[in-house]
């Protein structure tokens, strides 16, 4: 047993706090509360803010990302350095990026259509993948073992604490323990790391009974003042020390050191009663400021990253929403495609996301991205493959009109050629490649014959003139007619030019378009204005039948309207028809011209409808 002192002799062999402690580290003990528990000692070492410590150059490559991660994941680097992990991570899938983008460039300039680029799978993703891994092994199993200490640390704690307890009894009994107590606080504070909910509990019982102790020694008031100022010269030092740290532009260094003050300062003993509250309100006030700062700062960086996942997730979700049965054109996919690669670069110019959810909403972004290029993939797969029907069918078309292009049968083969170009029409595109060659190539027959042909039948031309003569005669015919002639006869005169039209032979054949679009606005011009002045007519008769009441107007109105929705059905479907005609040449074209005037005349018969159902209907209003 250690020797028994004097309470004088004992305080100086002690060089410890004294009675007064309390009110000191309750002030303390305050401070702690303030803290974030996050921040404290028994937390997992922070991730460094710059670069790793070991001062290696950043990785050129992918494969040296991986070989830096196995080197951490192999080293103490793998429980403090995460800023410079997340960093490598971001680096190595911006680099895969880059790669795939420099492989479609690559593809696209060999000749390959852009469209059908596939980028190649990642043989490096798997061992990344590992290293992070046991990079994230290595840390749990880390944390596990700082959690056992933790507990053991806490048994010794409370170990030393029935020992004070004792030295506490046994100095109340007249027989204090001096160098046994010095030597149970040195241990006390040897022991640092304890489970946070338990810091303060322990804190106030091992503060409780070094005070009961001191105040059984009674120490003397003179040795209380130098107490007093050695400690406010420490205290003053820790103030002015908390209080430069607002200068300091690192707030998450600031915060860090001043947690280094807070421990040093709860681990120094009282100052004078009337200074106790002035040096603590000091401290709190610097602390405080510190605290401010460190809160302002995570939550706009928290915010920010809650606007970053909000941002992210809209992305992710519109890329998820894509209609892909609307995607039936290489023009619908060429345009989504370049939307998505804009949501892509949007994506890039996007901060960090909270760090629980940095990787998921990553993962759906690019599961997301996966799935659009995996089904345009299957559709430029399943296009590519009818290109090559659609070119083998057109070299089919292609022999077969070089075969005939010799030919005199001038009647059968102009036929034959005339079935093969329609045949051609109806089949779809080839490889873009091939298109203009395979098509002059096809004309390129069936013009030979058709000069060949023409060449032939020269003799003719003299005859298709005079013909042209006639036909433009019959036209001025048609448009010296009188308008204020009754409509009957203006049809019958319409009617005899039209026979004498009709029994004119050919015309030149590049002529002939020209002239019967001439003849045909001669007779529309007549036709029109006879159908203008017939349909007034017919409104006038339909009105009065309708004003006398001699039919039921409601059933009236339901027969209108029925006939009126089968007209903008039959329109609609001519309408359709005309989008799927060629006029990539002349019997294309005139086609064309008739469908769209019959179009036109079914468009006036509606418009009559119209005009008779708003007839109706006022006279079921005034009824």
């Amino acid at each position: 047993m250690s020797e028994t002192l004097k309470p004088d002799a004992q305080f100086e062999e002690l060089n410890i706090a004294t009675p007064l402690e309390q009110a000191d580290n309750a002030n303390a003990n305050e401070l702690s509360h303030e803290l974030p528990v996050e921040e404290t000692e028994n937390e997992v070492p922070a991730a460094n803010d710059g670069e790793s410590d070991n001062n290696c150059p950043r990785p050129a490559t992918r494969q040296e990302i991986i070989e830096r991660l196995k080197t951490i994941a192999d080293s103490e680097d793998a429980l403090n350095n995460r800023t410079e992990i997340e960093a490598l991570k971001v680096q190595f899938y911006r680099m895969r990026t880059a790669e795939i983008e420099a492989a479609h460039k690559e593809f696209v300039e060999q000749g390959g259509e852009e469209a059908l680029f596939i980028p190649q799978e990642d043989e490096l993703e798997a061992p990344f993948k590992e290293s992070m891994s046991l990079i994230k092994e290595k840390r749990n199993a880390w944390i596990a073992a700082q959690e056992e200490e933790k507990k053991n640390n806490l048994a010794k704690k409370e170990a030393l604490l029935a020992q004070l307890q004792e030295l506490v009894e046994k100095a109340a009994q007249g027989t204090p323990e001096v160098n046994e107590f010095k030597a149970l606080q040195s241990q006390w504070k040897e022991i640092r790391n304890i489970p946070q909910e338990n810091v303060t509990a322990l804190w106030k019982q091992y503060q409780l009974l070094v005070e009961q102790f001191y105040d059984v020694l009674k120490i003397n008031h003179e040795f209380r003042e130098y107490d007093f100022k050695k400690n406010l010269e420490i205290k003053t030092r820790i103030c002015e020390a908390a209080e430069s740290l607002d200068s300091e532009q690192d707030v998450i260094t600031a915060f860090r050191m001043l947690q280094q003050l807070h421990n040093e300062f709860r681990e120094t003993g009282p100052v004078a009663p009337e200074l106790r509250e002035e040096i603590w309100t000091r401290f709190k006030t610097a602390s405080t400021n510190i605290n401010r700062k460190h809160q302002e700062h995570f939550e706009s960086k928290k915010e920010q990253e809650k606007e970053n996942l909000d941002k992210k997730s809209a992305i992710c979700e519109e890329i998820e929403n894509t209609d892909f049965a609307s995607l039936a054109s290489y023009q619908a996919w060429n345009n989504a495609t370049q939307h998505i690669l804009d949501l892509q670069a949007k994506w890039k110019e996007i901060g960090f996301a909270p760090q629980k959810m940095n990787m998921k909403v990553f993962e759906r972004f690019r599961a997301a991205c996966d799935e659009f290029f995996r089904r345009k993939s299957e559709f430029f797969k399943e296009a590519k493959n009818a290109l090559a029907v659609n070119l083998e069918r057109k070299k089919g078309l292609c022999e077969l009109a070089e075969q005939l292009k010799d030919s005199e049968d001038w009647k059968a083969t102009a036929d034959k050629l005339t079935k093969i170009q329609k045949e051609w029409k109806e089949i779809g595109p080839v490889p873009q490649k091939h298109s203009e060659a395979l098509w002059k190539r096809f004309v390129a027959a069936c013009d030979t014959f058709f000069e060949r042909r023409n060449a032939a039948t020269s003799s003719q031309r003299s005859v298709e003139h005079e013909n042209l003569k006639l036909k433009k005669e019959v036209i001025e015919a048609i448009k010296a007619i009188d308008p204020e002639l009754p409509g009957d006869e203006q049809t019958k005169m319409v009617a005899e030019l039209t026979e004498k039209w009709n029994s004119i032979g050919f015309v030149p054949f590049k002529e002939k378009d020209k002239i019967y679009k001439e003849y045909k606005q001669a007779i529309n011009a007549i036709y029109d204005k006879l159908h203008v002045n017939a349909n007034e007519r017919r409104l006038a008769n339909f009105r009065n039948n309708i004003s006398k009441g001699g039919s039921n107007l409601q059933r009236e109105r339901d027969h209108l309207i029925r006939q009126y929705e089968t007209l903008k059905n039959e329109i609609a479907t001519y309408e359709n028809n005309l989008g799927f005609l060629s006029v990539s040449n002349k019997k294309g074209a005139s086609l064309v011209d008739v469908m769209r005037q019959k179009v036109e005349k079914l468009k006036q018969d509606a418009e009559m409808l119209m005009q008779k159902i708003r007839l109706v209907e006022d006279e079921i209003e005034k009824a």
